[in-house]
């Protein structure tokens, strides 16, 4: 199937950058703020006003993911179980790139994560890190969103990224949406809604994204949708 064109993403709000953090390396959403990975620290936001909700001193140094009462973050070659409430560690498992990973989601009870260099997803299990399967792609994976049975993901190369929703089964690209040029995506996931939310890595900012509405979804994907991530 022939890669299709691009759409210009329409970028609707930006956010910070955030005081002393120079970089956005993971994005979640929990239902009212977005959690934002800032390396040694997690900062929620609050959305509408932008404010800082909460920090917890933790490590972040890559995706983020929420599934409903816990975070998940990456911190170089684990994936931590987070309490959002009180920041402790719960537990922690082997992330699958063992230091090469990107993106975070949670959807239908798995973990998915994204592995830059790869250029792949995983699906893995959340309570012992088990690989369940993979999805190959032609890009760099920088961030991974489930919403409405369409899974999304981010690329960065160069000066260029993109939003792509592509098929779940096969990899293949349905969809694509370009950021700006020099406008990076380190770090993705949807409000379940009209938004997603993007990291914009060195810059210090987190982008909202608007997603684009289709009538149906895809017949090939999956019923998943999730949580937030």
């Amino acid at each position: 199937m022939k890669t299709p064109s691009s759409s210009p993403a329409e970028i609707v709000r930006e956010y910070g950058p955030f005081e002393g953090t120079p970089n956005v390396n993971g994005v979640s959403y929990d239902g009212s703020r977005v959690w934002v990975a800032l390396g040694a620290q997690l900062v929620a936001v609050d959305p509408k006003s932008g404010e800082t909700a909460r920090t917890l001193a933790c490590a972040g140094d890559a995706g983020t993911a929420f599934d409903g009462t816990y975070l998940y973050q990456i911190a170089e070659s684990r994936i931590d179980k987070i309490d959002p409430a009180t920041g402790q560690v719960l537990k922690s498992i082997p992330a699958p790139g063992n230091g090469s990973d990107s993106g975070l989601t949670w959807a239908e009870g798995s973990l998915w994560v994204g592995q830059y260099r790869d250029r792949k997803i995983v699906q893995i299990d959340p309570e012992t890190g088990a690989v369940k399967r993979s999805i190959e792609s032609n890009r760099f994976v920088t961030g991974v969103t489930w919403v409405d049975g369409d899974f999304w993901h981010g690329t960065w190369e160069g000066e260029e990224s993109e939003l792509r929703r592509v098929d779940p089964e096969n990899g293949t690209v349905l969809e694509r949406l370009a950021m700006p040029t020099g406008t990076g995506v380190s770090g993705l996931e949807s409000d379940g809604a009209d938004l997603f939310y993007c990291g914009g890595g060195g810059s210090g900012k987190l982008r909202a994204v608007r997603r684009p509405r289709r009538a149906t979804a895809s017949a090939s994907a999956s019923t998943a949708t999730a949580t937030v991530a």
